[in-house]
């Protein structure tokens, strides 16, 4: 068996939190650190080239490949569940957007006791990792790791949008990022001259001469070591070999909001019920683990339009093939550059809401799903999600086996209240696209169909038509109460050394894309850790 040493710091996975923590930890030269990456190392081109998200979705190489078990709330249908499994984690595959959420969610985290956690506590963590293109003031900054740029790209067709969005009433907006982002605006991208920036390039690359950081790749963490309360080692592969390491400081799981409990039960920690079932021996009953789960449901309502330069059109013939690649070597521009989505909307579907409650998130094209062809006709999607669902679902291991995915169920739709989002998102949809501003346009609801009027048609439409936008969060909460998994300081319940730091600590999902608030906690998460050694 390979022996890997003993660490003041090991950090499992080496995704977007996991490399924040690499870097600020290291930063300390009298602590040693290892960090370990179940994926290799992010040298496929796909991965640095904008559009090349569309090769990374499903593909082994970088991507665990999760599915969602059959959800009723989709009408039985599973989904492709994509979760990065490369240096950067998923900030290697997803689509790029920088979107902090609205100061109401962290408020809103703070006021569930989670002292800290406010949207003016959290500000500066955000600040800090950001190295923002235009501004340097009380909301932005400049200087810090994680690139943030304007896209690269222009369409009439959004544009024209954004006027409908204008006509009913929703503002024209240049930033999301002030803590009210109510309005319409291209989504700001963590990008540089057109290339993905992500957590490996902002960094682990800056921390990769430090003698006191270790970085390992192909290292597939099986079972935390445990000693009483505390975690002592753990067991582990390295590219198929069996190893062994000591942790002598802090074990900091940042496997994501999937790897982070199947880890922690696969290592007998959660509730017992379902460790027994899996065949795992039950050490310490934390039973939140894995629970809580709450992602977005992106619903993808399609229309056909007339008279607008679409990818659908543009990417059919070889000629227009050739302009797009040909503006993207000479100007690192158009549509090659582009995040998935680039039109963004907050809005709400009824007045009552106290802040937006649904995101739009609009392209120039349109597929039948993910990793299909685009459609053979000129067509645009207006993708609307709910921002705070109310439904929960789970993560749970069904076997003692590391390479046998959990269960993954979201259970979309299964509270009253998102059905009831979820008719109201497609019928403003419908209006946004019925305003004068897209008149020129001739545009012809393809899906769900104009003939779904009835509440009842347009849930069973949404279970038909929604897919995951790729934020899961929560699975090991962080509260006050029994049902936590981790406290504030984000110190696992019952363990002196082990915490969770990554997108699986949310207490509620923010209204937004995950990325920068999963940086966020990297950073906040360093700061506490850095904090307690020193006491």
């Amino acid at each position: 068996m390979r022996e890997l040493g003993a660490w003041d710091y090991v950090i499992v996975g080496a995704g977007t939190a996991g490399c924040v923590l690499a870097n600020r930890l290291s930063e300390d030269a009298d602590v040693k650190v290892l960090l370990l990456e179940a994926g290799g190392k992010d040298d496929y081109v796909w991965i640095h080239i904008p559009v090349g998200y569309l090769h990374c979705l499903g593909n082994p190489r970088v991507d665990w490949g999760f599915r969602t078990a059959s959800d009723p709330g989709l009408n039985g249908r599973t989904l492709l569940f994509p979760r990065g499994k490369v240096l950067g984690g998923s900030s290697s595959i997803n689509g790029m957007i920088y979107m902090r959420g609205q100061a109401r969610d962290y408020d809103t985290w703070r006021q569930l006791g989670l002292t800290g956690w406010g949207w003016d506590d959290v500000l500066p963590y955000f600040r800090k990792s950001e190295d923002h293109y235009e501004r340097n003031d009380d909301v932005h900054a400049q200087g810090g790791n994680l690139k943030v740029e304007k896209q690269r790209i222009a369409w009439e067709l959004l544009d024209a949008f954004r006027d409908a969005c204008a006509e009913l009433g929703i503002p024209k907006t240049e930033d999301f990022n002030g803590g009210d982002n109510f309005g319409s605006s291209y989504f700001q991208v963590t990008q540089k001259s057109g290339l993905r920036w992500n957590g490996r390039k902002a960094f682990l690359r800056p921390a990769a001469n430090r003698p006191n950081l270790k970085v390992v790749t192909k290292a597939h963490v099986a079972r935390i070591l445990l000693d009483g309360g505390r975690a002592s080692g753990l067991e582990l592969d390295v590219a198929g070999e069996a190893a062994r390491l000591t942790v002598e400081g802090e074990l900091v799981l940042s496997a994501g909001a999937i790897g982070s409990p199947q880890l922690l039960e696969l290592s007998g920690i959660g509730n017992p019920q379902i460790l027994k079932k899996a065949g795992v021996e039950a050490l310490h009953e934390v039973p939140g683990v894995g629970e809580n789960l709450q992602d977005h449901l992106q619903l993808r309502p399609v229309f056909k339009v007339r008279n607008a330069a679409t990818m659908n059109v543009m990417s059919r013939s070889w000629v227009g093939k050739a302009k797009i690649g040909l503006e993207y070597l000479l100007k690192r521009s158009g549509p090659i550059a582009m995040a998935p989505s680039q039109l963004g909307v907050f809005a709400k579907t009824d007045p009552s809401f106290e802040t937006p409650n649904v995101q739009y998130h609009v392209q120039p094209l349109s597929l039948p799903k993910l990793g299909e062809p685009l459609h053979p006709f000129p067509a645009m999607t207006a993708s609307v999600c709910n921002l705070r669902p109310e439904s929960r679902g789970h993560v749970h291991i069904t076997s003692p086996d590391k390479s046998v995915q959990p269960e993954i169920l979201p259970n979309y739709l299964s509270a009253e209240a998102d059905k009831r989002v979820a008719a109201d998102a497609i019928r403003l949809t419908r209006r946004i696209m019925a305003s004068p501003a897209m008149r020129k346009y001739q545009p012809e609801e393809f899906l769900p169909g104009p003939d779904l009027t009835s509440e009842e048609d347009l849930v069973k439409a949404a279970g038909d038509i929604g897919s995951t936008i790729f934020h899961p969060v929560s699975t090991c909460r962080m509260g006050t109460d029994d049902a936590a998994v981790v406290d504030g300081r984000l110190r696992l319940r019952g363990f002196q050394n082990i915490r969770v730091v990554d997108a699986s600590i949310m207490p509620t999902i923010p209204s937004g894309n995950t990325n920068a608030p999963t940086y966020m906690i990297g950073e906040k998460g360093a700061d506490l850790i850095r904090q307690d050694r020193k006491t």
